[in-house]
């Protein structure tokens, strides 16, 4: 039967450079949590604990830069609808088959 202290010893111990190095990476990966730390070969709650405790903190932004921000992302958001219905419509276009071409 297994002991506490057999537990503990089979336990890993990372240094603070490896969990920085660990945070950063993911960070820039764009993968999942679970596909990066099983990658890394580390627990996903490791990884988890450690984005708390080393992830740079989001800048605080005045109310008047949030409804800037707001205002402006909202724009964004507009003009990329317009773009995807634009390329919506030049796909169904695009596959339509002809209807008057005569076969030769």
């Amino acid at each position: 039967m297994e002991t506490n202290k057999d537990k503990e010893q089979k336990r890993k111990r990372y240094d603070e450079g490896f969990k920085r190095d660990c945070v950063a990476l993911f960070e820039r990966s764009g993968k999942s949590i679970r596909a990066f730390s099983e990658e890394m070969g580390i627990n996903h709650w490791c990884l988890r604990d450690w984005m708390r405790l080393y992830r740079p903190p989001a800048p605080r932004l005045s109310s008047e830069e949030a409804q800037a921000e707001l205002v402006r992302l909202r724009r964004e958001n507009e003009s990329l609808r317009a773009q995807r219905d634009v390329l919506k419509k030049t796909l169904g276009i695009l596959v339509e088959a002809p209807g008057n071409v005569t076969r030769g």
